[in-house]
């Protein structure tokens, strides 16, 4: 029996050894590669269609965001409204997202239902239409969000910053304009969605309380779809980064706001750098919890801001160190005064012991959180194989961050952290 007169002891989470389930492969008639996770005691189940479909690949600008919003708003055979409750009688939700690579699918619903949702989603990849009603009431609702966002200061740093980085025309750079929108047209979606999704590489990640017969299910339904080979399409981005020249920008964007959005940024290497997984752990330091050097300084001394943060991008072929935060427009120049003092005494001074005993415990526990669950679980999986990485990837990382030493990040300060690399932006 247990005795609650003891106190269990108190075990730190970088003495943990955490595991990352296995995640099972098979693939489909048509090769079409699957992912899975069998876990979970709730009889629920994700399946995500990942296909080579993001903005990397459009012709024109948002052609690949539109087409991925309207795979649900019309097929051959169903309205937007009977598609919607086709999934809603069962409960089921399905969400898409287009990213610069890559764009989804995803359905979230009762294993047991399966069998009557998956031919709704083979509908949508093969039959969808994209009925000119429902493109315009897209691109009216997109003209409105635009015209909403442009007024706030966060979001306009948020699409500059991209384009000092990556240069205005990069598929990480460039950013929606109403233009951009008019311009869109019906044939133009179609040809996009029949090029990249019903002939598109398609990958599949599954997780939760599978069906036994899942494979079964799957190959059913989409084991016969002309999808194309499988290797990694992703053009490489070389050609189009084209970085802004001058490397500090003011922009006016509302006199009559008290606040200023400030964006920080350098170009990083991606997660095949060996600095990489160092980096987490520097960047930790630098802004990447409550607890960071940005915080303490900038918001709980100065109170400059209610929140400043740094992190990396999670890009797959060009990633960026990015600090970003909105301060007072009568202190934005001490914030980044600031940020470089924080940034210089990390590059002279080690990190002390207990502090980086603190922010190993945190990264190791916020390891065991994001492994919370058999969806979470996957979309690690999913990070993985979309990077052409394995699980080595993450045993190596824990590793760094239980052994990576104060001398180490101080090193990697000196190469990461210096002001002339970097770009700096405020939007008032």
């Amino acid at each position: 029996m247990l005795d609650r007169t003891i106190a269990p002891p108190i075990i730190d989470p970088i003495d943990f050894d955490i595991k990352l389930k296995p995640c099972t492969q098979f693939s489909l008639d048509n090769k079409v590669p699957v992912y899975a996770v069998n876990a979970g005691a709730e009889e629920l189940v994700s399946v995500e269609w990942l296909f080579y479909a993001g903005n990397n690949f459009e012709q024109r600008n948002m052609i690949a965001a539109s087409v991925n919003y309207l795979l649900k708003n019309g097929t051959a055979t169903k309205s937007a409204f009977e598609i919607n409750e086709a999934f809603d009688f069962y409960g089921a939700y399905v969400n898409t997202a287009c990213y610069n690579e890559t764009a989804s699918i995803v359905l979230t619903c009762l294993s047991k239902h399966l069998p009557q949702l998956l031919p709704l989603v083979r509908e949508l990849i093969t039959e969808s239409i994209f009925p000119e009603n429902e493109m315009a009431i897209y691109q009216q609702n997109q003209k409105q969000r635009l015209a909403i966002n442009l007024k706030k200061n966060e979001f306009v740093a948020g699409r500059l910053i991209d384009a000092a980085l990556f240069g205005a025309q990069h598929p990480y750079g460039k950013y929606t304009t109403v233009k951009d929108l008019d311009a869109l047209t019906r044939d133009a979606l179609i040809d996009f969605y029949k090029q990249f999704y019903t002939n598109g590489t398609c990958f599949i990640f599954i997780a939760g309380k599978l069906p036994a017969d899942i494979d079964r299910q799957l190959n059913r339904y989409f084991g016969d779809l002309p999808f194309s080979g499988h290797s990694p399409v992703t053009k490489k981005l070389t050609g189009f980064l084209h970085p802004a020249k001058e490397k500090i920008q003011t922009v006016v964007n509302d006199e009559k706001s008290v606040q200023a959005a400030i964006r920080i940024a350098r170009p990083f290497p991606n997660r095949h750098s060996s600095d990489w997984q160092k980096m987490q752990v520097l960047n930790t330091v630098l802004g990447g919890y409550f607890g960071s050097h940005l915080m303490s300084n900038i918001r709980e001394d100065k109170g400059y801001t209610y929140g400043i943060y740094s992190f990396l991008e999670n890009r797959i072929q060009e990633s960026a160190l990015v600090i970003s935060t909105e301060a007072g427009k009568n202190v934005c120049e001490a914030t980044v005064v600031e940020v470089w003092n924080e940034a210089k005494k990390l590059r002279e001074q080690p990190i002390e012991k207990e502090e980086l005993q603190l922010v190993r415990n945190y990264m190791m526990g916020s390891i065991l959180s994001s492994l919370d669950g058999a969806f979470q679980i996957i979309n690690r999986w999913k990070s993985y194989v979309l990077n052409e990485l394995d699980e080595q990837f993450f045993y190596d990382s824990m590793q760094t961050i239980k052994t990576v030493t104060a001398e180490e990040l101080r090193v990697l300060a000196n190469k990461y952290l210096l002001e002339e690399d970097f770009y700096q932006l405020t939007v008032s």
